[in-house]
């Protein structure tokens, strides 16, 4: 998970869970809800979503996902923003009950805030995911970056294997060079100029004509003409 857009509660040292605490932790496993925003306006941080969110119940934790890293090269390439944006994100409330009505409650409302503020007319565009649990959300963000992952293993295999061949190529044509250059050198013709010699000697010959057959029906008039002057 990208700790860039993570917004949480801080790391605490990790103790063997009792089975009444372990049944504890589910049941309040169980009472969270999650919503997710399709859209995160500009500039908005994880900080900022987990301050406007607990103002209407208790948050859990916040993650936003970054825009993706090709469209951010050309971002910080040719605007002044260097900061990072988000596109999308998710937040856990404690209770799915509250979770459910904050997102039937903002969706496709103004964010709204003093006048002048930044994302004042920023619109939210959220809504609830019914029995959607924090883990689940880990865990497509770990299968996607594995895939992401095994997509740029192939890629680059396959570059590699186009470079090699490349060079390959240019390898073979430098020796062709320096052996047509030593043959010439020696005053005899290269195996190649001579295949191309007779090649076009091949397609310029003489070609070979066809006899005209004669045509039966006008041998069939001769004959006949002679055997009626012998008649007559």
């Amino acid at each position: 998970m990208d700790l860039e857009g993570f917004s949480g509660p801080e790391e605490k040292v990790v103790k063997p869970l009792t089975p009444e605490a372990l049944a504890a932790f589910k049941a309040a496993k169980e009472r969270t809800g999650v919503i997710y925003i399709s859209r995160i306006p500009p500039g908005m941080r994880p900080t900022k979503v987990r301050y406007l969110m607990s103002q209407y119940g208790e948050i859990g934790k916040v993650y936003l996902q970054q825009e993706d890293a090709k469209r951010a090269y050309l971002r910080r390439k040719y605007t002044s923003t260097k900061k990072p944006h988000f596109t999308e994100g998710w937040v856990e409330f404690k209770d799915k009950k509250v979770a459910r009505s904050v997102a039937t409650m903002l969706n496709a409302t103004p964010i709204g805030g003093k006048k002048g503020t930044r994302f004042r007319d920023d619109v939210w565009t959220m809504k609830y995911l019914p029995k959607f649990k924090w883990d689940m959300l880990t865990e497509q963000i770990a299968h996607e970056a594995a895939v992401h992952e095994a997509k740029l293993r192939a890629e680059l295999s396959q570059s590699r294997k186009e470079q090699r061949e490349y060079l390959k190529n240019v390898e073979l044509a430098r020796v062709l060079e320096k052996r047509t250059v030593k043959k010439l050198a020696e005053g005899k013709e290269p195996p190649q100029l001579k295949r191309r010699q007779k090649d076009a000697q091949s397609e310029d010959g003489p070609k070979k004509k066809r006899k005209s057959k004669p045509n039966s029906e006008e041998g069939g008039s001769v004959q006949l003409s002679s055997v009626l002057g012998s008649v007559f």
